[in-house]
């Protein structure tokens, strides 16, 4: 696996997104119509390359071949890349598709797009918030709670390798500023610091570019700067990916606890060896699973709860082994 994108998935897969892409920016997506065969419901992700989103549109796929419908995989290739996103959502929308189901890359940036595109077509969202009200439904990790969840990890990882004590200080590494879902993890681990871990200093409070080797880099400054520091959170998974890499190379793991948030290859191997601490898994296959499933109720006039929670779990070295810590370690994506 490449430090930021990955290979997991197969050919056909890859390619099989790269075409439903290009059919969206061609603004050729079909038509729906009444019969279950020809409706088409497009999934819009942040980035097509990430694992996590790959993960998303798995479960997407799999929900249109259980459900009949026809599901463009469709997204920009950075999850910074919000003008493109953009232009996905409005290209999707001019194919008078049954709904659509959208990640969207940053809350105000898409929120006046979202409510445009919702005169049109039901828009069904998932993951991160957007400033818009006309969401027929949003399913969703609690990204607040999975703040809190991380925080509560990173105060047991720091107290394990300290003498059973939470104290001291700790870094916040963020993707990159914006993200409705990052925002709320941040508000979520700060304010269980406050709340619960009066020892923990939160010293630095990072945000990224997206790329994992500003996460590196960020970390490694972190490390050199800042020699008491005994705790690190990486909010997704590009930045856990950079701030692994970093604290491995600096053969910190013994002091420095790291939790990350989501997982692929490379953090499941860092979980492993200890460089990371721990992870918060989201369940991201359920997400594009049930967006797809929501989407195509609400395309039938069906009623629909409006916001669902779809669940985040800590997944230890203690844990990692157990079925359920397997089933979100390890999702199908073929």
């Amino acid at each position: 696996m490449s430090f930021t994108k990955l290979s997991a998935l197969s050919r056909r897969a890859l390619l099989g997104t790269a075409a439903a892409a290009l059919v969206a920016t061609s603004g050729l997506l079909p038509s729906g119509s009444a019969s279950a065969a020809d409706v088409t419901i497009p999934i819009i992700v942040k980035d097509t390359t990430s694992f996590y989103w790959q993960i998303v549109l798995a479960g997407a796929r799999a929900a249109g071949k259980d459900l009949g419908v026809t599901v463009p995989e469709l997204g920009a290739q950075a999850e910074t890349d919000i003008n493109g996103q953009v232009s996905i959502l409005e290209n999707a929308v001019s194919g008078s598709p049954a709904a659509i189901v959208i990640a969207p890359t940053e809350k105000d940036a898409l929120g006046a797009p979202i409510t445009e595109a919702a005169a049109s077509v039901p828009i069904i969202g998932i993951d991160s918030s957007a400033s818009s009200d006309k969401f027929s439904s949003f399913l969703t990790t609690d990204n607040v709670q999975g703040g809190r969840i991380a925080a509560d990890g990173l105060a047991a990882a720091i107290a394990a390798k300290h003498g059973g004590k939470a104290e001291g200080d700790v870094a916040l590494i963020t993707n990159a500023p914006g993200a409705g879902s990052l925002e709320q993890r941040k508000e979520g681990f700060v304010a269980q610091l406050k709340e619960k871990y009066p020892g923990l200093n939160l010293v630095a409070d990072k945000y990224a570019d997206g790329q994992a080797s500003t996460g590196l880099n960020i970390t490694t400054d972190l490390l050199t700067a800042n020699p008491n520091l005994v705790g690190i959170f990486a909010s997704n998974l590009i930045m856990a990916q950079g701030a692994g890499q970093a604290v491995a190379e600096n053969k910190a793991q013994d002091k420095v606890a790291l939790v990350g948030f989501d997982s692929d290859d490379k953090l499941v191997s860092f979980l492993k060896e200890g460089v990371i601490s721990a992870l918060v898994v989201q369940d991201p296959y359920r997400m594009g699973y049930d967006g797809i499933k929501t989407a195509l109720a609400v395309s039938k006039g069906e009623t629909v709860e409006k916001n669902v929670d779809t669940g985040a779990n800590l997944i230890t070295t203690a844990n990692m082994e157990e079925p359920r810590s397997q089933e979100l370690l390890n999702p199908k994506v073929n």
